[in-house]
C-alpha cells in the first residue's frame, strides 16, 4: 500500500499522573493487563502494516518502550523507536523525525488508541480521493470526558459542555469545519467560501477525532516546515488544512503548479492540464473540482484546492483514547466487558478471566467482567466486582474491590475496601484501609485504617540536592 506508519506513543503525560512515571511511561500503562500500545500494534499488524516508527518522548521512556516492543513482537513487526524531546506536541514529534518520512503517504496513529476499526479502511479512502489528509471519526462517548479528581464534595457550578464541532459535506466524505473543545453554547463561525462552494454543511457534535490520520507526505512536511509554531496535529495542522482547502497553498510546489512563463495562452493551457489532473483521480466531481473550474465550468485561472477527507467508523465499532485517568478506568472496564473481543483473552463461563496460577481463598467470589492476573493471591471471603487485578498481587481476607484497577505486585491487607480507584504497582494498603475514587501512586503506602475519598496519593518526588 506504500504507507509509512508512525505511532505517536507520548511520554509521561501530566494528565495521567500519578499513574505514569519514569518507570512506567504512558505507552506501557496496562489495559486488561496488557500495555495500551499493544492494542494499536496488533491493530496495525492485522492490517499487514508491519513497518513502523514509534515516537516516544524522552530517551528514558523510549528505552523502556523499545525494550518491551522488541521482546513482545520479535519476528512479527519491524519497529524503529525514535526518542524526541518532551512536550514538543504531536506536530513537533513529526517535525523531529521528518528526515525518516520517505513514503508518499504517512499513516499517523496515537499510541493510546484502543479500537477495532481497521486502519486500512482509512488509507483506502485517502487514496481514492487523492486527499492531503484523511481523518478517522468515531462516535463520541455519551457521557463525555469526565473531570479528574474527587466525585464527592460540593457540586461546582456547571461549565458549558465542550465537544468537537465537525462540519461535513452532504456526502459525509469531506471535512469542511473542525473545532476541538468548542463550547456548545457559543456561536459557530463557518467560512463563507466553503459554505458557498458546497451548498450546505452538516454540523455534528456527536463525533470524536480518533487521532488516526493519513497525510500526503509532501503536504505534511511542507506545513510542518512553514508553520513552525504548530505544535498539535489535531488543534493546529488539521484545522489549517481544512480552512485553506479552497485557497490551497500546500500544493504550490507539486506537479500541479502552473509554471509562470509570462505567456497567457500557455498559462491557460497549463491550467486546463491542471484541471484534468485534478479530475483524473475522482470518479465523480467533488465540490473542490467544481469550485476550481469556476461558475461557467471553464475558468481561465484554475483555483488551487486540496481535499480533506473523513472516514466515519460505524456505530458498532469501539473507539476510545487513553488520554485521562477517567479514560483509563473506562477503557479497562470496557475491554473486560462490552469490548472483550479486544482483550485477546478467552473468557470463562462466568464471563471472567482468572489466570491458572492465581489462588482464591475460601468463599472468595470473582464476578463477571473481572480479571485476576498471573500469580496473584486472594484470601478468604474476598469480593472482586468489575475490576482488573494485575500480576503477583497479595490480597488478604475480607477485601472488597469494586470498579477498580489494581496493577502488579500490589499488597492489600485484611479488611480493605477499594472502590472506583486505581492502585499502581508496588503500592501497599495496610489493614482496614479504605479508598474510594482515588489514585494510589506506585510504591505508596496507605496506612492502616486510613480512609480516603477522591484523592491522588503518591510519593513526593525528592528535590535535587544543591
Amino acid at each position: 500500500m506504500d504507507f509509512q506508519v508512525v505511532v505517536l506513543a507520548g511520554g509521561t503525560s501530566k494528565k495521567l499522573v500519578p499513574l505514569v512515571s519514569k518507570e512506567l511511561p504512558k505507552a506501557l500503562l496496562p489495559v486488561a493487563n496488557r500495555p495500551v500500545i499493544s492494542y494499536v500494534l496488533e491493530l496495525l499488524e492485522q492490517s499487514n502494516l508491519r513497518d513502523l516508527i514509534v515516537v516516544v518522548e524522552s530517551e528514558e521512556s523510549a528505552f523502556r518502550v523499545g525494550g518491551w516492543i522488541s521482546a513482545a513482537y520479535v519476528d512479527r513487526l519491524h519497529v524503529e523507536v525514535a526518542a524526541v524531546p518532551e512536550d514538543v506536541g504531536t506536530a513537533g514529534a513529526l517535525r523531529a523525525i521528518a528526515a525518516h518520512l520517505t513514503a508518499s503517504d504517512i499513516l499517523v496513529v496515537s499510541g493510546d488508541l484502543v479500537c477495532d476499526v481497521p486502519p486500512g479502511a482509512v488509507a483506502a479512502v485517502h487514496r481514492r480521493h487523492d486527499a492531503v489528509v484523511t481523518a478517522m471519526l468515531c462516535s463520541a462517548s455519551i457521557t463525555g470526558p469526565a473531570e479528574l479528581g474527587s466525585s464527592g464534595g460540593k457540586d461546582k457550578a456547571k461549565k458549558p459542555s465542550r465537544c468537537n464541532v465537525i462540519g461535513l459535506d452532504p456526502t459525509k466524505q469531506f471535512l469542511l469545519h473542525i473545532a476541538a473543545g468548542t463550547e456548545v453554547e457559543k456561536d459557530l463561525r463557518v467560512q463563507k467560501s466553503i459554505l458557498r462552494a458546497v451548498g450546505q454543511m452538516e454540523i455534528r457534535a456527536d463525533l470524536m477525532d480518533a487521532h488516526l490520520y493519513a497525510f500526503k507526505r509532501s503536504v505534511l512536511l511542507e506545513v510542518l516546515d512553514q508553520k513552525e509554531n504548530f505544535q498539535s496535529l489535531k488543534e493546529d495542522v488539521l484545522p489549517y488544512l481544512v480552512r485553506s482547502q479552497l485557497r490551497s497553498e500546500v500544493l504550490a510546489n507539486t506537479s500541479l503548479q502552473a509554471e509562470e512563463n509570462g505567456n497567457e495562452k500557455v498559462s491557460s493551457q497549463s491550467n486546463q492540464v491542471m484541471l484534468s489532473q485534478l479530475l483524473a483521480n475522482a470518479s465523480t466531481q467533488s465540490f473542490h473540482e467544481l469550485y476550481a473550474m469556476g461558475p461557467n465550468g471553464s475558468a481561465c485561472v484554475v483555483k488551487r484546492t486540496h481535499k480533506c477527507c473523513v472516514y466515519i467508523a460505524s456505530k458498532g465499532k469501539y473507539c476510545a483514547r487513553l488520554n485521562s485517568i477517567q479514560a483509563f478506568n473506562d477503557i479497562n472496564h470496557d475491554v473486560i466487558g462490552e469490548a472483550s473481543h479486544l482483550s485477546g483473552y478467552s473468557f470463562s463461563a462466568q464471563n471472567n478471566i482468572i489466570h491458572p496460577s492465581a489462588e482464591l481463598g475460601s468463599k472468595t467470589t470473582v464476578g463477571p467482567h473481572c480479571m485476576l492476573g498471573e500469580g496473584s493471591q486472594m484470601g478468604d471471603k474476598c469480593s472482586l466486582k468489575r475490576s482488573v487485578v494485575g500480576r503477583h498481587c497479595r490480597i488478604g481476607s475480607n477485601v472488597k474491590i469494586v470498579n477498580s484497577v489494581v496493577m502488579n505486585h500490589v499488597t492489600i491487607g485484611d479488611g480493605c475496601s477499594i472502590q472506583g480507584s486505581v492502585i499502581c504497582s508496588n503500592a501497599q494498603l495496610q489493614e482496614r484501609a479504605s479508598v474510594k475514587d482515588c489514585q494510589v501512586g506506585a510504591g505508596y503506602v496507605v496506612t492502616a485504617g486510613g480512609e480516603h475519598k477522591g484523592e491522588s496519593l503518591a510519593k513526593k518526588e525528592k528535590s535535587p540536592s544543591l
